[in-house]
């Protein structure tokens, strides 16, 4: 690949990285919810299920932090794809796929804004459960966990990025993602740890990544976890570039229709 294909590839993915960082920085209302939501949760559901459950290692709501974090992750990640559908709806789309760009990079692109977005709500919503009473481990710990949020961040909008090629309209997408994220929250550690769960339940958490990315999580936060620490980073990893190759390979597919 000569130079100039490589400036033009890496240029398309930061302008396409940029468009969804402004979007983003001048959508208040998607800010404020993506934060007071997931911390609603934190704070009423922490509380209310802490009055009833006991847990061996500290707090619930301790417990319960790093899962609404990974809960945020996967929303805000899977929210990414549905920009794809704006663009075609709108037109834009059809125009960067006509670019002499190697389409990889136009998904490339697409990723990065969403799992910058991902990130930026995840470790937001990290510092301020930290301000109002959760304990972590150490601010160190806390900068470790950006890197894990990258990799599941980059994973679910690999998700996010297939199901928007493939689907035609914003009903269908916000429909299919409901269908996806609420037994994929259920069927992870985010709210119960995994040796408490009965046998026929272990087996889809197991399968879950969002429990290897929410484990990596709790380990890092609260040196606590029932996944080994190096199982949670190879699981999440071979999930991020697996999903990353089928959005590509979806998103490829989707221009030439």
């Amino acid at each position: 690949m000569s130079l100039f294909r490589i400036r033009s590839s890496l240029n398309t993915v930061y302008t396409l990285w940029l468009r969804e960082m402004l979007r983003y920085k001048r959508s208040r209302s998607r800010i404020i919810g993506s934060l007071a939501t997931p911390l609603f949760f934190l704070v009423i559901m922490g509380s209310a299920l802490g009055s009833t459950m006991t847990m061996q290692s500290g707090r619930y709501i301790d417990y319960m932090a790093p899962g609404i974090i990974g809960m945020s992750i996967l929303f805000a990640s899977l929210m990414g794809g549905i920009s794809i559908i704006w663009d075609r709806e709108f037109g834009f789309l059809k125009e960067i796929l006509v670019a002499p760009v190697n389409r990889f990079y136009t998904a490339l692109g697409k990723a990065a804004g969403g799992v910058s977005t991902a990130m930026v709500q995840g470790t937001l919503l990290m510092f301020i459960s930290g301000l109002i009473g959760i304990e972590y481990i150490s601010i160190w710990r806390e900068l470790l966990c950006i890197p894990i949020m990258f990799l599941m961040g980059l994973g679910f909008i690999g998700l996010g990025i297939t199901l928007a090629s493939r689907i035609e309209s914003h009903e269908g997408f916000q429909m299919m993602m409901t269908f996806i994220t609420f037994p994929t929250i259920m069927t992870s550690t985010a709210f119960y740890p995994m040796k408490d769960l009965p046998g026929w339940l272990s087996i889809p958490v197991r399968l879950n990544p969002l429990t290897y990315g929410v484990e990596a999580l709790r380990w890092m936060l609260l040196d606590a976890s029932d996944v080994p620490i190096v199982l949670s980073l190879t699981v999440i990893t071979a999930f991020a570039l697996t999903m990353m190759g089928i959005g590509s390979w979806a998103f490829d597919r989707a221009g030439d229709q």
